[in-house]
């Protein structure tokens, strides 16, 4: 039943990531979650054995997107040159992140909470580009010359959010390149997807490489992608002939709806997680207070058991030794 869910989640994810233009991961994270959360198996740890699974998801998803783009002639390469490997450190210093004590184990679901404001973050953006009458993309030519450092301003958070939340980068890359380098949208689909399929394989050998830190194993994780994966191609599949038979409001309506529902869930889900480790923790401590407790009643019971006997054994031999020349007397 459990490989069936997983590979249910991987479907969905699939159909909604086509539909909405979503990376896997976006889906993936919050279904396996409120999935967990609802057999009581989520915890810190298990954040970044999710994360790590979505990692490899994002590889096998980019694959086939990143080659039809590139048969295509959308890429950009000069754009990909600085790109990606600014994308590349950004995802290495997100996953260190993403590893250091502030979320460590059983503070994996800070970064739940972290990437529900990403969801709600995004769902706004998208608002305000909705009501936006701007142009990005009118000062557009192909042939020009791209700032190098503004690149970098593209490259550098999408592998960085990529590393830190184990998403695929594309919702934070689209949009700066086409603010700062003003890059056509279907262009910027098309250099993100590249820049995901290098970013992700870095970040998820990374990522997994690094799970015994958490107490989690990169087997365990390499099992949730395989179940995933499949399915999630399957529905990307559908999800993208659905896009073409839906009106571009509509589908805005539709994410901005979707990102926010997802938000509002993956926050309620990880602030749960929070609130039971604490209360585990509290009733370990309180089970520790009582055990010491009970060691020093059970000690001080012991020593006033020996001191009740000790007068009585300093007595006798008192009494002893006043009788003693009574009985030397005698004898003499």
């Amino acid at each position: 039943m459990e490989l069936l869910i997983e590979a249910l989640i991987g479907f969905v994810a699939g159909v909604l990531g086509g539909l909405l233009g979503l990376g896997g991961s976006v889906v993936i994270i919050p279904a396996l979650i409120f999935y967990l959360s609802q057999t009581g198996g989520y915890t810190g740890e298990k954040q970044h054995l999710l994360q790590a699974a979505a990692m490899i998801c994002n590889v096998f998803i980019a694959a086939p997107s990143t080659w039809v783009h590139w048969r295509a002639g959308a890429i950009l390469r000069p754009v990909l040159v600085v790109l990606i490997p600014t994308a590349l450190l950004g995802s290495l210093m997100g996953v260190a992140v993403s590893n250091s004590f502030v979320f460590a184990r059983r503070n994996g679901p800070y970064l739940a909470m972290l990437l529900a404001g990403f969801f709600v973050f995004v769902a706004v953006y998208n608002v305000i580009r909705a009501m936006s009458q701007r142009d990005l993309t009118a000062e557009f030519d192909e042939d020009r010359t791209y700032s190098v450092w503004r690149t970098a301003l593209c490259g550098l958070p999408m592998g960085f959010f990529a590393g830190l939340l184990g998403i695929g980068g594309g919702t934070i890359a689209v949009p700066m390149q086409q603010i700062f380098l003003r890059v056509p949208l279907r262009r910027a689909i098309a250099n993100s997807a590249v820049t995901i399929l290098f970013a992700a394989t870095l970040g998820a050998i990374y990522k997994n490489a690094s799970l015994h830190e958490h107490g989690e194993s990169f087997v365990a994780s390499l099992r949730l992608a395989a179940m995933i994966v499949p399915t999630a191609i399957l529905g990307g599949y559908i999800g993208g002939k659905l896009t073409h038979r839906i009106s571009r409001k509509a589908l805005r309506v539709i994410f901005v709806v979707f990102m926010i529902a997802i938000a509002v869930l993956t926050f309620q889900k990880a602030r749960q997680a929070l609130e039971s480790e604490a209360r585990r923790r509290e009733s370990e401590s309180n089970t520790e207070v009582v055990a010491s407790v009970s060691m020093l009643s059970e000690r001080s019971d012991s020593h006033g058991n020996v001191d009740g006997c000790s007068p009585r054994h300093r007595g006798g031999g008192k009494e002893s030794g006043r009788n003693r020349p009574a009985d030397e007397h005698r004898r003499g």
